[in-house]
């Protein structure tokens, strides 16, 4: 063909001529799904240049026309030279578009390895070796291994010395088995980076160009990711031949079927919100993304402990556990799964409803990959992101980044959810089967008990036993939305100057909370991040939910949930602050906005009081000039953050 002859950028410029300038990056050009014609009837795999074998397997998977993706680059790597940058959400197709054509270009009579596939998960690298051994069944003689740790390197070994063609990996378990001189990966041709951004985020860049030493030079590279920092940029640049750039989508952008709403609640308030995202949405099928493993555990168990069907993964559990974890998701037994990031990374499952953040990413590349699980193969999808008021900045910078508008969303009131969970039942009583020949046998006897409750009473009586833990729950709940936007109108209502300060020092806690006291403050190097330490370090068991903290000189006010309120005052009897016994009782009432008035002020302040009482009163200027003299003096501070007085401690 005419077109052989041209490099990579002179084909793309022939063949896509309204491809912005800007697009192509470094000599790297890029190559736009949505520039393609409409599929056509004889757009199908075979047509790509698919062998009859593997279109056999695919057939049987029900693979149809091939996706996006799948058309850029199963070609370009059966009938073309350079590497290849695939740019394309989670659940593309990317598997495919890279897996037909390398098994197409394996040769079963060589018994030894010719394709290196590098995952950043033990979960993916198995998800993809599952693909490939499913894509290669009809090919005798083609063995795909999965080398990964957490799993005896014994039966791997085993299974290495009888000889592959494929390796699937991670990383740290290839690595080892170089380094035992159980992998030789001289006759590799082709190299596969999946999921090269999260590869990144995990620290394996040095693995990788560990493992790319010892390949041949004249291997073909392949690197797929969902995003595109400038790291990604800079491996490209470093390791990979004229590559061509196809991209499914636009770079970093979010999946075109998801809907992306948020709610506004205290951060006290998160796990509330949760239930009710949970309980207005009755058939939800969705992944709970947490920041830390501690947490996820936390939401999962409070989760399970409140009726719900839930399960976690998180990297501190055991492999058998986090495959059963999985699979019970898969398999639809657990309707909520609560995760990490990194622990669900091989989880890939189509049907997913929706996506829940109950906190919010530092990188937004993040946010892509949780929200890209949902909304795939033509479904809607929702993606909710439960904040407080100080991650409002951190949402905009991800609707910039993935060019999507977050909906508002007040948090669905109680009357809402029954409502809802009624309509739901009634829904699903209509839809019940029944068997008739085996019902009509138990039918007279049932009807004998009942007859004396009428219509409306069976009624009742149906919707009682599927509602009243939902009634009782919701009896008494308030409003926990944040009420964005007449927050905002208010807020302008309200004078423009210094907010109001007097309510600072008040001694009663909001409904629901119990207002504690602790009798160390900033003069003892005390702040939040101390309190919440010294709460949850010495708490057992859950972690307590802390309300509003008001730091003073010489002691703490902060709010608790009143159930928390004993068990916070009991674990703190006998703790200390860097030397300092601390004391925690419950604040006593008065105090009002006059701090340390009457016989509940602190000694330290009557004191002050006192002396400030007693002092002859001073002119302006004398004022001025001691003041001049203490800056002049330069004195050493009383104290410097928790350091200095950690130090003088423990002199």
């Amino acid at each position: 063909m005419e077109n052989d002859t041209l490099n990579p950028e002179d084909y793309l410029r022939q063949e896509n001529p309204d491809i912005p300038a800007e697009d192509i990056i470094e000599g790297v050009p890029a190559m736009d799904t949505d520039e393609l014609p409409p599929a056509k009837p004889e757009d199908d795999f075979e047509v790509l240049g698919v062998a009859p074998s593997l279109l056999r397997a695919i057939s049987d998977l029900g693979f149809e026309h091939p996706m996006p993706i799948q058309k850029l680059v199963i070609p370009h790597l059966l009938t073309k030279e350079g590497d290849v940058i695939g740019l394309a959400q989670t659940g593309t197709g990317k598997t495919a578009a890279f897996g037909l054509p390398v098994l197409q270009r394996i040769d079963p009579e060589k018994n030894v390895p010719q394709a290196l596939i590098i995952a950043p998960t033990r979960e993916l690298c198995l998800q993809i070796a599952g693909d490939l051994a499913d894509f290669a069944k009809y090919i005798d003689g083609l063995r795909i291994l999965p080398v990964y740790g957490g799993s005896s390197i014994d039966s791997q070994i085993r299974s290495l010395r009888k000889g592959v063609q494929v390796i699937v990996a991670t990383p740290g378990r290839l690595i080892d088995l170089i380094k035992r001189k159980e992998v030789k990966l001289d006759d590799v041709h082709t190299v596969i980076l999946d999921e090269a951004d999260e590869m990144l985020n995990m620290g394996f860049l040095d693995d990788i160009n560990e493992i790319l030493t010892h390949v041949p030079e004249d291997r073909k590279m392949l690197m797929f990711s969902a995003t595109m920092p400038k790291e990604i940029a800079g491996i490209a640049k470093r390791f990979m031949k004229e590559p061509v750039e196809f991209v499914a989508g636009e770079k970093n952008e979010g999946a075109k079927n998801v809907r992306h709403i948020y709610y506004m609640v205290k951060a006290h308030d998160k796990y509330l919100a949760l239930k009710r995202v949970a309980d207005n949405n009755p058939d939800i099928y969705g992944i709970i993304f947490c920041r830390t493993r501690r947490e996820t555990q936390e939401i999962a168990d409070k989760l399970i402990a409140d009726g719900y069907n839930a399960d976690c993964l998180h990297g501190d559990l055991s492999q058998a556990q986090r495959d059963l974890a999985m699979k019970k998701f898969r398999d639809h037994v657990t309707q909520l799964l609560v995760a990490t990031d990194v622990a669900a990374r091989g989880l890939d499952v189509d049907d997913l409803t929706h996506v829940i953040n109950y906190g919010l990413p530092d990188d937004v590349a993040v946010y892509t990959h949780r929200s890209g699980r949902t909304g795939r193969a033509n479904k809607s999808g929702v993606s909710i992101a439960i904040i407080h008021s100080r991650e409002k900045g951190r949402l905009r910078d991800i609707e910039k980044i993935i060019g999507k508008t977050f909906e508002y969303r007040k948090v669905p009131t109680p009357e809402h959810i029954i409502e809802k969970q009624l309509y739901n039942l009634a829904d699903r009583l209509e839809r019940v089967e029944v068997n008739d020949a085996e019902m009509n046998k138990y039918l007279p006897g049932v009807r004998k008990k009942l007859e004396w409750l009428s219509e409306e009473d069976l009624l009742k009586r149906v919707l009682s036993l599927e509602f009243n833990r939902l009634l009782k729950y919701y009896e008494r709940m308030p409003d926990i939305d944040l009420n964005e936007p007449e927050r905002k109108k208010r807020e302008k209502r309200e004078d423009s100057g210094r907010p109001d300060r007097r309510n600072k020092d008040r001694r009663k806690a909001e409904k629901g909370f119990e207002r504690l006291m602790l009798s160390v403050g900033k003069a003892n190097g005390f702040f939040p991040g101390n309190l919440m330490s010294l709460v949850n370090n010495s708490v057992q068991g859950p972690k307590p939910e802390i309300g509003r903290i008001d730091l003073f000189p010489d002691y703490t006010l902060f709010d608790v949930r009143k159930e928390d309120a004993r068990r916070i005052l009991d674990a703190l009897k006998h703790v200390d602050f860097f030397g300092d016994p601390v004391r925690a009782r419950i604040a006593p009432e008065s105090g009002g906005s006059e701090r340390g008035k009457g016989e509940h002020a602190p000694a330290k302040k009557r004191e002050r009081r006192s002396e400030t009482a007693k002092a002859p009163r001073t002119t302006k200027k004398a004022a001025k000039r001691e003041a001049r003299s203490a800056k002049s003096k330069q004195a050493k501070p009383q104290y410097n953050g928790n350091y200095d007085i950690f130090m003088k401690k423990h002199k």
